[in-house]
């Protein structure tokens, strides 16, 4: 049966302030832009020509507001979204290293995108989609651990798919030692896994010698995922997939 959207994105919307140089006093500037691995994702779809929904939470704060503008703008269904007027949205400050690499700075203690609960997910819109897509930030704590676990059910139980993107930022795990293990244990409900070089090797650590993507890869595959894609940066993507006879091509 064909879903009315192609893509629906669950999890955490932000606002990430990025440096934008320094004022004539020599202090920092920032930017504010849209943000948020999911929210991101959907809007790309949509500029693509697909069909996108979102679901997730924000504060009852301007941010929030400009959030949602910018998702109705490209013409991405927000009728899952919430507020919340208990929490902030979620602020992220981005910095840039001598090697260009992100440095992140969160005020989410907790943010509004935490805060999406069982009861706030818009059955409907999860129901109608094709596929789900999911980073590992909404698993960090509650309520929105539950939200995201449940969701994954509702699909995969309206035959739709589970896309997933594990996203460590150690600071929002506090430390915590199931962190790891959180995170790996959506990977057997994935049906497409797209995961970085950096987290295949936080994830699979016990990994070295020749061909370790393709080493990595087969085993997610055996777990569950019928596709992996691990970004390489400037190198490009390596992917394994199962064919049609069940067997793995990289």
């Amino acid at each position: 049966m064909e879903k009315k959207f192609d893509v629906t994105a669950l999890g955490e919307i932000l606002i990430d302030f990025t440096f934008a140089g320094k004022n004539s006093d020599g202090k920092n500037l920032y930017e504010e832009n849209p943000g948020g691995a999911p929210a991101n994702c959907v809007a790309a779809l949509s500029k693509l020509g697909g069909k996108g929904a979102f679901i997730g939470m924000t504060g009852e704060d301007s941010f929030g507001y400009d959030l949602r503008a910018v998702l109705e703008g490209l013409n991405v269904d927000t009728s899952g979204m919430c507020r919340t007027n208990t929490q902030h949205t979620t602020l992220a400050f981005v910095s840039l290293d001598q090697k260009g690499e992100r440095h992140f700075s969160f005020c989410r203690n907790p943010g509004a995108d935490t805060q999406l609960s069982v009861d706030d997910l818009n059955r409907d819109v999860l129901e109608s989609t094709a596929i789900l897509h999911i980073g590992s930030l909404s698993l960090t704590t509650e309520p929105s651990k539950s939200a995201t676990q449940a969701a994954v059910n509702l699909v995969k139980k309206a035959g739709g798919f589970i896309s997933y993107d594990p996203n460590y930022r150690e600071s929002l795990w506090g430390g915590r030692a199931d962190g790891i293990s959180l995170i790996k244990s959506m990977i057997p409900l994935t049906d497409i896994l797209k995961i970085s070089e950096e987290e295949i090797f936080l994830l699979y650590s016990n990994y070295d010698g020749e061909n370790p993507h393709e080493k990595i890869a087969r085993e997610i595959l055996s777990c569950g995922p019928k596709l992996v894609l691990i970004t390489l940066g400037s190198k490009g993507v390596f992917y394994a997939f199962k064919n049609l006879a069940g067997e793995v091509d990289c």
